[in-house]
């Protein structure tokens, strides 16, 4: 296991650099006369004669990539705080001044196949994001899966907000897709329950359209939550589906570039299960990459898949019953369940946790 190291002070301190990682660290003060043997140098800034120590040292050196509208080697995952920067809420269209709208565009910019310099930024950004979302997980996450286009004025929205509610009493720390619609629903029930006051306020700024002003009302009229002890919510969405913003009730966003390795991350560290609420076609692919885990035990032991909503997937999409057909006879057959009752969702994932 490589140490890493993230603070000049700590790098200052190291008798011993050999294998070592740090990380988006401005060096040149710093005269690193320690053993740098294998060490990994992430968007640092090295002194010359640090460089010269770590060439001969047959240490990696990943310099910095300039004009980026995002850090490449981030340590952290992001805030709502932080990817709305510089949003006004009396100027909806400063939304097009934040940081995730520029990275979106930006990425628009690349189109689906980037230069090498600007694909290889985007994977080791999105390698530090997984090592980053793993270091805060704990236990076993939850996961609910649901349509983005569900209107904060709607029964299932409230429905979903009811689900986070539950989990969240639970004591689950919940995943989500961290877009909008349920994916907003469900983290916002986890933080404040089924709040008549904060729903009546959300309801007159519905939806959004495809306008930086129109995504900027929709943002203006959430409320500020209040704070917990530590990230029970945490957003997993993507630039690939930036007309999408996220959403601001999830505490922590895992925000990727490609789509594909955020999908496979989210069902593989949702350890405690998935919870499906309707939705449409991606939430339908990722019931079958969750069961296709679940089949192979590819990534452990198989997880609950909850279909919350008889009607929708045994008739309108019927998922469920071809998931359970492919699980006969299997570990994962056990835990399947197909409920309108949310009480008991919530009681099969505890179920599930208790062992």
């Amino acid at each position: 296991m490589r140490t890493e190291i993230r603070t000049v002070e700590g790098a200052r301190a190291a008798a011993d650099l050999r294998g070592a990682v740090l990380t988006g660290l401005d060096l040149t003060a710093v005269d690193l006369r320690v053993p740098l043997d294998g060490a990994l140098f992430l968007g640092c800034v090295l002194s010359p004669a640090t460089q010269r120590r770590a060439d001969a040292a047959g240490a990696l050196v990943f310099p910095h990539i300039p004009d980026l509208p995002y850090e490449v080697y981030r340590s952290h995952l992001y805030t709502p705080a932080e990817l709305f920067a510089d949003f006004d809420p009396d100027r909806p269209e400063s939304y097009a001044d934040t940081p995730d709208a520029r990275v979106y565009r930006h990425s628009r910019q690349q189109g689906h196949h980037p230069d090498p310099l600007h694909a290889l930024a985007e994977r080791l950004h999105d390698h530090a994001i997984t090592e980053a979302l793993n270091e805060v997980l704990t236990g076993a996450p939850v996961a609910v899966m649901g349509g983005h286009a569900l209107g904060r004025d709607t029964a299932g929205y409230r429905r979903a907000v009811e689900l986070g509610d539950a989990l969240g009493r639970a004591g689950f720390t919940v995943l989500t897709g961290g877009g909008p619609g349920a994916m907003e629903a469900v983290p916002l029930g986890v933080r404040v329950g089924v709040d008549e006051i904060v729903l009546k306020e959300l309801a007159k700024a519905p939806k959004f359209g495809d306008s930086p002003e129109s995504i900027g009302r929709w943002l203006a009229a959430f409320p500020e939550l209040p704070k917990t002890d530590g990230p029970r919510t945490i957003g997993i969405p993507t630039w690939f589906y930036g007309h999408e913003p996220p959403n601001p009730a999830c505490e922590l966003h895992a925000k990727y570039f490609a789509n594909s390795v955020r999908e496979e991350g989210l069902l593989t560290v949702a350890t405690g299960g998935i919870v499906y609420t309707p939705g449409s076609a991606g939430t339908v692919q990722e019931v079958f990459q969750d069961y296709t885990q679940n089949h192979y035990a590819s990534v452990g032991p198989p997880a609950p898949m909850i279909f919350l909503g008889r009607e929708f997937w045994t008739t309108e999409i019927p998922a469920a019953p071809l998931v359970r057909h492919l699980a006969r006879g299997r570990e994962a057959e056990r835990w399947i369940l197909v409920t309108d009752d949310i009480a008991e969702a919530t009681e099969f994932l505890s179920d599930y946790a208790a062992g």
